[in-house]
This record gives structure tokens, C-alpha cells and sequence, in this order.
């Protein structure tokens, strides 16, 4: 393998911010490497670094001789008012190319792009049909290494697989690097993964292999540095206290017993801030508490603009406990659907065009806007956490900005930066923290996921399997979908919109030629071989296998609740009063509701498994 780009100790501060010190990694030819780490420690500056469109402060980066390198940013910049194809032309202006060979490479890349009309102009195009552009311009150059900052934002579902495709065709390059939250796309599309993180003495942790082999490693690491915490404290304390036995004592000791010592303590000290780096956002959603059978019903909801419909004769049932995805390409009616919901409190932005919502009284719905229009950028964080003051009540009780800041996250000396100058994942934080002091009954999150790391997501994921409400979900993010919905309504499939048990059940419905393939692929038939998936029947993935090993236990646990709840309903004292029999009856249905998607789950993971 050859190496085509080398890093020495790079490092990079900010002011008095340290992203990251001395940095070193190699990215070699048949790499694809997936850079992942918490918000703001530096991967899109390490990137920058990478492509010579930024300057480390300190360090070195040495590329091979005429190595070609193709980076794609997380903002795009187009020429709005041409087409496609005038776009991907005007990228190949300065190669030393006959224009039969330019015409003959764009063709081709609008052809694998899929794109509906390559004269359309680049300003209609939706935000994962610029996206498709942006990836296909950088791939048009055919580079050595090809470098991504978070591809799959604005992608729906199908563009990821898209994507995911293209990595793995013949205009794939040579080497990778990208940074990306999707875990699904982290497993599937990268052989290396390195995160950057100063919970490591160097800085990065890197380990060949996917992604689940990079989170077994990772728990093997944090499990070790946690015991070497407690053999160094346990060897500090014994050394403290022979220091502690007086000069005489000491006297008769050799010197260098006493520099351990001091030097055991300052290495103590560095294990103990490492582990303590280990920060997590705490997402808990507040709900009301009602105990309504049903919080929304709506029957026959219908919309259309023009001779186009988006959706017809559709049902919806929402009780507390319910979570449903929504699924469908970019512009396919779903955020058009939760403004309806949104709007049946009695502030509709959008009406249907027929069908009826019925709610219960005083139901109370909170949106998430992927626009993130809610937020102001010229206001300073301290009042877009707190607008009332340097004080703020969640779940009844007060609390100081700067500890609910902290919550998510933010440091004391953010407070008075303007939002517009935080990243896009600290913008996400705060419309989060924002909901939080909202209580509840029905929660409508359209792409909360955008821009946060992968431990946000790992907390957003259980805060809203915890969320006794009910919940609608438009999400690209498959692993999220996997463990927190229970149901998802797809959109574009053979009947329209219709209700599927996941989003591979969506996938093969899609009436599209390429859908076909790729269920052809799942299904091992592509060129007459086994696919990569039923290679690898047999074998679970880290995560999977975690959660098999617990998965009859919790089952078990939840089987016994609901015989709990069952006795108690036939109680004298809990039949006799209506408020406890509604309230025991609710906790039934949801107990009973999570049984049963405990048990598909366990039969999609012995079905994995090859059992």
C-alpha cells in the first residue's frame, strides 16, 4: 500500500480553544477511513488541514508526489442559474481533457446520479439533490483521495444507499476519509475508523476495521484506562502515605522513591482527566403526564398542491407510548404532514385539503424544525438557552443558565457568543434544549439528528425510547429508526402512503428500477454470488450481539410486568375507582406493546444470527 498523505503532531487552537495537539495519522491507497469524535473536537479543521485549505499550528502534512485530492465541504456553491450538466462541466474547466472525454465523464455521472432533468437549474434543486451534485462534482475529477465532510447531510434514505453504491462502484477513488455520524453508513462503507477525542493520551484512538469492531475496541480502551485509574490510585495512596511518615522516615529512603511519587501523582492526574473528558449531552424530554387512551386521531387526512398529491385517505392514531418514522424521499409531503399535526392545537401553518383531526383536550404538541428557523443568530447563547433571564424552570424547579448550559455541553465563557457563530450541531443542542422545557403529550422531531455527534445521538436515541408520550419521527438516520419506532409510514410506495414494519420493507416496495437492485443485492443474487450481508449471516455486529445477550431477560422482565398489571387490574380497590383502572390500563397497553416489538426484534436477531 502506498501512503499518499502522512500527518506528523499536527495540532490546532482557536483562541484559547484547543481543538486538538499533535495529531498524527496516514491515509494509504484501499483506505476508507471514517473520522468520527465529539462536536468541536476539530474534525472538519482536520479535513481542512488535510486538502491545504487550512494551516495547522503546528505539525506537518506531506501528500505523495502528483497525489489528486477532491474535497467536499459541508456548505456547497454552485453557478444557481445553470443546469446540472453546465455545473459538472464548468468543474472540469483547466483539466487537460478532450471535451468528447468531458462530455463522455459528465454524461456518465449524471446518468449514475440518477438525476430526473440534467438542464434543470442548480437553484430548484431540493437540499439532497444539491448534495447528490456536490458529491458527484468531486468525484468528476477521478482523485487519489477523495475527502468528505458529513456527505449524507440533506441525503434521504435511498441518496445514502446512493452513496454508499457510488463508494463502492468503479468511480470509487483510491483512498477515502470522510466524517460522517451515520452509523449505518460508518459500517458499511469504511474499513478504518479514527476518533478524535481527549479522552486519549494521543488524541485519537484508530482502529482498522468497521465500525463495530471500532466500538468493541473503544469499550475495550475506556474499560482499561478506568482500571489503570484505580491501580494508580490505589499505588498513589500508599506512596502519599510513606510520605506522609515524617523526615526521619524519608531520610532513610532513596531519593528517587520521592520523585516516583510526585510523578506518580501528576500521571494519576492525566488518567483522571482523560476519563473525566467522557461528557454527554442530557436529553430528557419532559412529557405532561396525561393518561388519554388516545392524545390524536386523524382520519382521511388528504393534501395536494396542484396535480400533485402528496398524500390521500391517510389514518393516524396516536396514544401515549406510540413512535412512528416517517419515511420518504426529500419533498415527498412528510414535513408537510407533521405541520398539519402540528397545527391541530389550533394554530395551523397548513391545513388539509380533506380529512378531520381529533385531539384530546388540551393536548399539547411540541415541534423540532429542521429549518431551525426558532433560533435568532444575532442573539448571545445566554439568552437562547434562558430568554427570560439568567434563570430558567425545568420540571418544576429553578435552575441557574450556566447549569443548563452545561447540560449540553456549553462552557461558562460561550454565554455571550452569538448563536450565529456556534456550529451546527451546537445550534441543534439548543433547539433541543429548548423542547426539553416544554412538556409534552406529542412530540414532532423533523431531523433532529443534523450535525450532532455520534454521543448526542446515542443520547437523543434513549431519551425518546424513555418518552411516554407519543412521538412522529422524520429521521435518514436507519439505526435510529431501527431502535426507536415501533411503526413507520413510508411514502412513494406501491399504494402511496402506506405503513411498514422498517424502512428495508420500505426500500422494496419502491416501484424505482434501482430500489430493485438493490433488494437484488440483499437477496445475494447480484452476479450469481453470495452478497456481502449473507457472507456474513452467522455473525452478529457488536451492537447486535450486546443487544441479543440481554434481549430474553429484558423480555422476561417486561412479560412479568405485564402480569403485574394484569393482576392489578382485577384488584376490588382498582376496579372500583375509574382513574386507577385507566391509568393501570394504560401501563398494560404499553407493556404489552413493547413485548411484542421485544420479540420481533429478538426473531430480526436470530434471523441475522442464522438461527
Amino acid at each position: 500500500m502506498a501512503n499518499l498523505i502522512t500527518c506528523k503532531n499536527l495540532s490546532k487552537s482557536f483562541g484559547a480553544q484547543s481543538l486538538f495537539k499533535n495529531i498524527s495519522l496516514v491515509v494509504d491507497s484501499n483506505e476508507k477511513i471514517g473520522v468520527i469524535g465529539p462536536n468541536g473536537s476539530g474534525k472538519s479543521t482536520l479535513l481542512k488541514i488535510l486538502c491545504g485549505l487550512e494551516d495547522a499550528d503546528g505539525g506537518q502534512v506531506v501528500r505523495q508526489k502528483f497525489v489528486r485530492l477532491s474535497y467536499l465541504a459541508q456548505e456547497d456553491a454552485f453557478l444557481e442559474d445553470d443546469g446540472v450538466a453546465a455545473n459538472l462541466m464548468a468543474a472540469l474547466v483547466g483539466e487537460d481533457l478532450e471535451e468528447t472525454v468531458k462530455y463522455n465523464r459528465v454524461s456518465t455521472v449524471i446518468s449514475r446520479a440518477e438525476f430526473p432533468d440534467s438542464e434543470v437549474p442548480v437553484r430548484n434543486l431540493s437540499g439532497g439533490w444539491r448534495k447528490r451534485l456536490s458529491i458527484c462534482r468531486a468525484m468528476l475529477l477521478s482523485p487519489d483521495v477523495l475527502i468528505m465532510d458529513e456527505p449524507t447531510n440533506h441525503l434521504d434514505i435511498e441518496g445514502i444507499l446512493w452513496l454508499e453504491k457510488m463508494l463502492g462502484g468503479t468511480m470509487a477513488p483510491s483512498a477515502c476519509l470522510l466524517v460522517s455520524h451515520d452509523r449505518h453508513f460508518l459500517e458499511n462503507c469504511t474499513n478504518r475508523i479514527i476518533e478524535l477525542s481527549a479522552v486519549y493520551p494521543e488524541g485519537t484512538l484508530q482502529v482498522n476495521g468497521s465500525y463495530s469492531r471500532f466500538l468493541e475496541a473503544r469499550e475495550t480502551f475506556l474499560e482499561g484506562q478506568q482500571e489503570e485509574e484505580e491501580r494508580l490510585a490505589n499505588k498513589a495512596r500508599r506512596e502519599i502515605e510513606w510520605l506522609r511518615r515524617g523526615p526521619k522516615a524519608r531520610a532513610t529512603k532513596a531519593k528517587y522513591r520521592i520523585d516516583e511519587a510526585y510523578k506518580l501523582t501528576d500521571e494519576l492526574a492525566e488518567v483522571k482527566a482523560r476519563n473525566r473528558a467522557i461528557s454527554k449531552v442530557q436529553i430528557d424530554f419532559e412529557a405532561t403526564g396525561r393518561k388519554t387512551r388516545k392524545l390524536l386521531e386523524a382520519q382521511g387526512l388528504t393534501k395536494a398542491y396542484g396535480d400533485r398529491v402528496l398524500f390521500s385517505g391517510l389514518d393516524i392514531v396516536l396514544s401515549p407510548g406510540s413512535r412512528l418514522g416517517l419515511l420518504g424521499r426529500n419533498g415527498c409531503g412528510k414535513s408537510t404532514l407533521m405541520k398539519i399535526i402540528a397545527g391541530a392545537e389550533g394554530k395551523a401553518e397548513v391545513l388539509p385539503d380533506a380529512g378531520t383531526i381529533k385531539t384530546a383536550d388540551n393536548v399539547k404538541i411540541v415541534s423540532f424544525d429542521q429549518n431551525r428557523t426558532a433560533i435568532d443568530p444575532s442573539v448571545t447563547l445566554r439568552r437562547a438557552l434562558a430568554p427570560e433571564g439568567d434563570s430558567l424552570i425545568y420540571c418544576g424547579r429553578s435552575l441557574h443558565v450556566a447549569s443548563w448550559a452545561k447540560k449540553f455541553l456549553f462552557r461558562p465563557d460561550q454565554l455571550e457568543t452569538p448563536v450565529g457563530q456556534l456550529s451546527g450541531g451546537e445550534q441543534a443542542r439548543i433547539l433541543i434544549a429548548g423542547l426539553m422545557r416544554q412538556p409534552a403529550d406529542i412530540l414532532l422531531l423533523d431531523e433532529p439528528t443534523n450535525d450532532l455527534d455520534i454521543a448526542s445521538l446515542d443520547v437523543l436515541e434513549a431519551s425518546l425510547v424513555e418518552f411516554p408520550g407519543a412521538l412522529i419521527l422524520v429521521t435518514h438516520d436507519r439505526f435510529l429508526l431501527d431502535r426507536v419506532c415501533h411503526r413507520l409510514l413510508g411514502f412513494g410506495g406501491r399504494q402511496g402512503v402506506s405503513y411498514y414494519a422498517d424502512y428495508e420493507q420500505w426500500l422494496e416496495d419502491l416501484p424505482e428500477p434501482v430500489k430493485k437492485e438493490e433488494v437484488k443485492e440483499k437477496s445475494g443474487q447480484k452476479n450469481g454470488k453470495a452478497s456481502e450481508q449473507d457472507k456474513g449471516k452467522g455473525r452478529l455486529s457488536y451492537m447486535d450481539q450486546r443487544e441479543y445477550d440481554r434481549i430474553e431477560e429484558t423480555i422476561n422482565t417486561q412479560e412479568n410486568l405485564v402480569a403485574e398489571l394484569e393482576q392489578m387490574m382485577g384488584r376490588p380497590d382498582v376496579a372500583a375507582d375509574p382513574q386507577k383502572l385507566d391509568e393501570c390500563w394504560q401501563k398494560l397497553e404499553t407493556a404489552r406493546l413493547e413485548v411484542e416489538r421485544l420479540y420481533h426484534r429478538w426473531d430480526e436477531l436470530e434471523e441475522k444470527k442464522g438461527g
